[in-house]
């Protein structure tokens, strides 16, 4: 599952939902939680169940950001967007491994009762509290269903007493959650993705300061708010054409040296052993699921959801 720039788009806007789908938006994120008031969580959970079929024909992972566990809005919320068409669901405020394991035991519920397949659905938890990082590799492991960790900065730095939206130039308040989230998520098999922009959508500089810090410190992707940071988050994640390159050669010098008995090899003047090896062949796969990814979609094309809700 490739899923370098998720777009979250509140739940109850079809406008904002049909301009997200002509993003190129790994994943669209349809929330039913921070995004949508209390009275129109019933509305918003009627168009995110109808929304998917849509979306998916478009060839975006489709997921769900739900209500927390605390709120009892969890179970309502599956009720309405469990189907086929969904791939994954986002679990806010997940502090303990107990929190996986009770939604995946709605999510196996729900699939029963849908006709799915047992397990057909992915869980990707947003880590944003103090104690959620401490149980951050707990959190990742607790079920084959986890598929990444999210990190919500908002929710955290509120949890510290500070401002999401002032936070320091190096950003130190949230570097060791940063950390923490990215390493547990590594420890599990998963990727970790990082906290959505809290400063203004107008200044591009420090946008994309944050984007490359996440990348250097390890996240694969980025949690968005807004269709404009779409385009430079997926550049930003995907590494280029000449990374690629290089890194096919080592991994096929390095394979060619084995053959013959031989445990490093030179190349392009680097030394290559079985550390340097297994990066490149991490990073091929990477670039060829990205490939791969793009590909089906530009064959599926885009669905008008205008047309898709107005068709006999």
């Amino acid at each position: 599952m490739v899923l370098r720039s998720m777009l979250f788009v509140p739940g109850n806007s079809m406008r904002m939902i049909t301009k997200a789908a002509t993003t190129d938006a790994d994943a669209i994120i349809l929330d039913l939680e921070d995004a949508v008031g209390l009275r129109d969580k019933p509305t918003a959970r009627v168009i995110c169940g109808s929304c998917l079929h849509a979306l998916k024909e478009s060839g975006m992972t489709t997921i769900v950001r739900v209500n927390a566990l605390t709120t009892g809005a969890t179970p309502e919320d599956l009720d309405w967007v469990v189907n086929r068409d969904l791939d994954a669901v986002m679990l806010p405020k997940a502090e303990s491994a107990s929190d996986i394991v009770a939604t995946d035991d709605l999510l196996t519920l729900k699939e029963r009762e849908k006709g799915l397949d047992a397990g057909s659905i992915a869980l990707v938890p947003i880590i944003e509290s103090a104690r959620g990082v401490v149980h951050a590799f707990e959190i990742a492991s607790a079920s084959r269903r986890v598929v990444a960790l999210a990190f919500g900065a908002g929710d955290y730095c509120r949890d510290l007493g500070r401002n999401p939206s002032f936070l320091s130039s190096d950003q130190y308040e949230i570097l060791y959650a940063r950390s923490q989230i990215v390493n547990s998520a590594v420890a599990a098999g998963i990727m970790a993705a990082d906290t959505v922009y809290f400063g203004l959508l107008t200044d591009k500089e420090n946008f994309t300061k944050e984007v490359d810090r996440g990348l250097q410190m390890g996240f694969k992707g980025k949690s968005l708010i807004h269709p404009s940071q779409v385009s430079a988050v997926n550049e930003a994640f995907a590494p280029s054409p000449d990374e690629v390159d290089y890194a096919r050669g080592a991994a096929a010098a390095f394979a060619s040296a084995q053959a013959r008995g031989l445990g490093a090899v030179s190349f392009r003047g680097r030394m290559i052993d079985y550390m340097s090896f297994c990066q490149a062949r991490d990073l091929v796969a990477f670039a060829d699921s990205i490939a791969q990814r793009d590909e089906q979609r530009s064959r599926r094309g885009r669905v008008s959801l205008k047309a898709y809700f107005s068709a006999d």
